[in-house]
């Protein structure tokens, strides 16, 4: 008799999630999820699969305002592959886009519902646009739109790489 043979499990990024209304909220803002698991009534576990693509954003107070606004794209790594740590994101990911303060936030967010008004879920955008708006917004531009030829032209090439 031949014994069967377990497969390893596909490893999954986890971000933790909180939300402390009025002082401290980490929530996705996009992103397809793979499973969660509810902690408390305040955190939960949110789980993806290797190249899920998923928005995380970070927004902090203290007495004197917001202390903290920050919004990191970031694509979910396979096992053996490179990655950069990020707070909250376990192990890490492969970051596309990472902008901090609320009025470029305020501008990533705009890109996303440009892209969502197209009908296209922002998870399956071209990862290299997430980069471009990144870069556009570091230096204080505008990033240019993402539009359906584009993004046609993305899911040929992921076709033919994979």
């Amino acid at each position: 008799m031949i014994a069967a043979t377990a497969r390893p499990p596909v490893p999954k990024t986890t971000v933790d999630l909180l939300w402390i209304d009025g002082q401290i909220e980490r929530w996705l803002r996009f992103g397809r999820d793979a499973g969660e698991r509810i902690v408390d009534r305040r955190r939960r576990l949110v789980s993806f699969q290797p190249d899920a693509v998923f928005a995380f954003v970070r927004w902090a107070s203290n007495d004197f305002g917001t202390a903290l606004s920050r919004i990191d794209i970031l694509r979910a790594v396979g096992s053996g592959e490179p990655y950069a740590t990020v707070p909250f994101v376990e192990p890490g990911g492969d970051i596309l886009l990472r902008i901090h303060g609320w009025s470029k936030v305020q501008r990533v967010f705009a890109a996303i519902d440009a892209v969502e008004a197209l009908d296209i879920d922002p998870a399956d955008v071209a990862p290299d646009y997430w980069r471009h708006v990144h870069n556009r917004l570091s230096i204080g531009e505008a990033p240019r739109a993402y539009g359906r030829e584009r993004h046609r032209a993305w899911l040929l090439r992921r076709t033919v790489q994979s």
